[in-house]
């Protein structure tokens, strides 16, 4: 006669089937992220939302940023799950602004970012990484990803500059003022309001002390933006400027 399972081990092996599965699942699943990368004097490089999950990553024989004998394979890297490094490099992938993307596998620790669209690491001058607005802390390829989460890569100098943000409505009537704002975020993510920060797309915009600055549009579409000294600027954003503040809606 055939040996029969006990229950309680038949049930342990199905719930170690449903973790592998799962696990592998969340491996293999794809999320939607917010994209910006910054290269050196604020020049804007990417700003987009991409679905990102499990990324092969070309490594590079001229990722030698970390000194001698720390160049790349040149064998691609297979980062799993949503990661803020296979973001950067899925994006690389369509964005010609982020090539050459210069990364090194030499450490047993994870990948290193040696340059992005021709910006590359020196002594003075690295890729710095911000998640929601926080510094990780740690390597690109082992911060992971949520639904929703806005990624930020930056050329800087340490220490590192705040991260400017701009708030501005979506749509506003031709000729009226309206009011932005812009704020600044630190390296650990506290935010406060910044003065004197120029608002780009505008006639010489600057906040008060309060990050606040009047703003009149009459062009149908402007984009707008942030720029304060040696931050990182704001994400840029279209406001639409619309007779009676009411713009037209796309036909179905």
């Amino acid at each position: 006669m055939p040996r029969l399972v006990p229950f309680r081990l038949a049930a342990a092996c199905a719930l170690a089937l449903v973790l592998v599965a799962s696990t592998a699942a969340v491996a293999m699943a794809k999320v939607s992220t917010d994209l910006r990368v910054v290269g050196g004097g604020g020049k804007i490089l990417a700003e987009e939302t991409l679905k990102t999950g499990t990324t092969s990553i070309p490594t590079s024989s001229k990722a030698t940023c970390f000194g001698k004998g720390t160049a790349g394979s040149r064998k691609a890297a297979t980062v799993k799950g949503a990661t803020a490094f296979g973001l950067l490099a899925q994006a690389a992938k369509s964005n010609k602004a982020l090539k050459p993307l210069l990364v090194t596998d030499a450490f047993d620790f994870g990948l290193g970012l040696c340059g992005v669209g021709g910006y590359k690491t020196t002594s003075k001058l690295s890729w710095y990484l911000k998640v929601n607005h926080v510094n990780p802390e740690i390597g690109g390829d082992t911060v992971k990803l949520k639904a929703g989460d806005e990624v930020l890569w930056a050329y800087a100098s340490f220490p590192y500059p705040n991260e400017l943000d701009l708030q501005a409505p979506e749509q506003v009537t031709a000729g009226v003022p309206f009011t932005v704002r812009v704020f600044s975020y630190n390296d650990r993510g506290k935010r406060k309001p910044l003065a004197g920060a120029t608002i780009t797309g505008t006639e010489g915009a600057v906040t008060g002390a309060d990050g606040r600055a009047t703003v009149t549009l009459n062009s149908p579409a402007t984009v707008l933006g942030a720029t304060h000294g040696k931050d990182i600027p704001a994400p840029t954003t279209v406001v639409l400027t619309c007779p009676g503040g009411i713009c037209p809606t796309a036909a179905p």
